[in-house]
């Protein structure tokens, strides 16, 4: 639960933080038209960071696009040596460091319930790193992420909204970002978002909704769900309620759901959400006839301000029988990216379509969508493909969706260097031929921060790369403090949005 001073900490009534612009774990508002004050160093180069080569590449038609490496699991960091860059860089996002020396990094690490706080200089130069969240504070998975802002979603100060995701019981995280780091606190969970094996927790940008907070959460299970949190104070996260989304005839199944056709779907009151356990909260959902989705692991919604910012995309991963060739009745396989666009007067009622379904080409189009990135004009949908089905036929991918055409294009894969004998041996130790063993996380837009348009951070599990040295890197005695994998953070220049 949260204690009281932690519940007055987040109310609107707090005087306004005032920082400098930032940027939040999915994709932000794009405006390239910095002044020299803004970004102290413009006109700086960015290179290759990371002592670890690169472990994504561009695929036909997107050559122009420019890859750096931002930092590894191999990094030293310069004022902070000791410091290891963990496994499973999941949801994250960059700020400006309020004191005008660089930058500050915020990254989820998935598998080891973390999250680390890595300061870069004013040339995006990892200088110094540490963990603000460990496994014990952590307590549950945190999978995707949402750094709000006070500019973009009128918080009172910018907040880093992580997901719990070990389970029903799993809570959501509200994390500052900027405060001393007290890594073991678990106080930190927002019951008002009620209990769910959550991937994300999206404010809406203030402007959609003027006057509300409107934040939609992903539930990451085989019957999961879009819930919504409503508050008609801007910034408050405490006093709202929590809704479920439904069609609005009632019909909970995800397959009825069909592609070329737009439903109209509401979202139902949920009761006693700060006193109810997840498996109570469960139970609500079948009894709202809420619908039952396969796994929605990311929401993100459009770019571009006003009517956009209710304009809303989520993926359903995807589920299979155990033989990994079978379906599940009633959900999607392959994966799926919804489109949601919610009611002007009304964020309660909307209309639901299919913007991509990976059953349209089984095996080639999209598998397992997870994360998202949505800009003015696209949608950027990362793999996770570890579902390992056999009828896969491609390696982790990153597509670009395009809104006014609806074209769907292969953008970057993961570069696994098979057949190079001193590569695998460090990046694949135990030889795993399995196609589609990496996996992504957050995709997010830094253009504006830093000042040079078109440029991306991507976040990267390569799950076959392990070393002993990477062992318990949040230094929590909570969970799975054996997990061995590296991770690494590339910086991709050139992205249309």
């Amino acid at each position: 639960m949260i204690n009281t001073n932690a519940k007055q900490s987040l109310k609107l009534g707090i005087s306004l933080f005032v920082l400098s612009t930032l940027l939040f774990g999915a994709c932000k508002k794009n405006n390239d038209n910095n002044t020299d004050e803004e970004n102290p160093n413009p006109d700086f180069e960015i290179v290759d960071r990371s002592v670890n080569p690169s472990l994504v590449k561009s695929l036909t038609g997107f050559e122009d696009l420019k890859i750096n490496t931002l930092i590894s699991s191999d990094d030293v960091l310069s004022e902070s040596p000791d410091f290891i860059f963990g496994a499973q860089p999941d949801g994250a996002g960059i700020l400006k460091n309020p004191d005008g020396t660089g930058y500050i990094m915020i990254n989820n690490h998935e598998i080891l319930q973390s999250v680390s706080r890595v300061y870069l200089d004013n040339e995006l130069k990892p200088l110094k790193g540490e963990y603000i969240v460990d496994s014990d504070g952590g307590m549950t998975r945190l999978c995707s992420a949402t750094l709000a802002t006070p500019e973009e979603h009128g918080f009172a100060k910018p907040l880093f909204l992580t997901a719990g995701e070990s389970g029903a019981e799993s809570l959501i995280h509200v994390i500052d970002p900027l405060a001393p780091a007290d890594k073991k606190n678990q106080q930190r969970v927002n019951p008002a978002f009620g209990r769910w094996s959550a991937e994300n927790a999206v404010p809406l940008p203030k402007d959609a909704f003027p006057g509300k907070t409107v934040i939609l959460i992903g539930e990451d299970e085989g019957d999961g769900q879009v819930a919504m949190y409503v508050s008609n104070n801007q910034g408050n996260l405490d006093d709202g309620k929590l809704y479920v989304l439904k069609r609005s005839d009632n019909n909970p199944v995800e397959t009825d759901i069909s592609k070329g056709n737009s439903y109209d779907v509401e979202f139902v009151e949920m009761d006693k959400v700060k006193d109810s356990r997840g498996e109570e909260l469960q139970q609500q959902t079948v009894d709202k006839n809420a619908v039952m989705f396969a796994r929605v692991e990311d929401i993100d919604y459009r770019k571009g301000g006003s009517a956009n910012g209710r304009e809303v995309y989520f993926t359903a991963t995807g589920v299979s029988q155990a033989d990994k060739i079978t379906p599940v009745s009633g959900k999607t396989m392959w994966g799926r990216v919804y489109k949601l666009i919610l009611n002007a007067d009304n964020p309660l009622k909307g209309k639901l379509e299919i913007a991509v379904d990976g059953a349209d080409d089984p095996g080639n189009s999209i598998v397992n969508p997870d994360n998202l990135c949505v800009t003015e004009n696209f949608v950027y949908i990362q793999e996770d493909g570890d579902s390992f089905y056999k009828n896969n036929n491609h390696d982790g991918t990153i597509w670009q969706y395009e809104m006014s055409n609806k074209a769907l294009k292969p953008m970057l894969q993961m570069n696994h260097r098979r057949n190079e004998a001193e590569f695998n041996a460090k990046y694949n130790p135990d030889n795993v031929q399995t196609l589609s063993t990496w996996e992504y996380g957050a995709m997010y837009d830094i253009s504006e921060i830093i000042g040079k348009p078109n440029t991306f951070v991507v976040n990267l599990h390569p799950h076959t790369w392990k070393d002993d040295k990477y062992k318990n890197a949040d230094g929590g005695d909570a969970r799975l403090t054996n997990n061995s994998e590296g991770g690494q953070v590339v910086i991709v220049s050139g992205v249309k949005k």
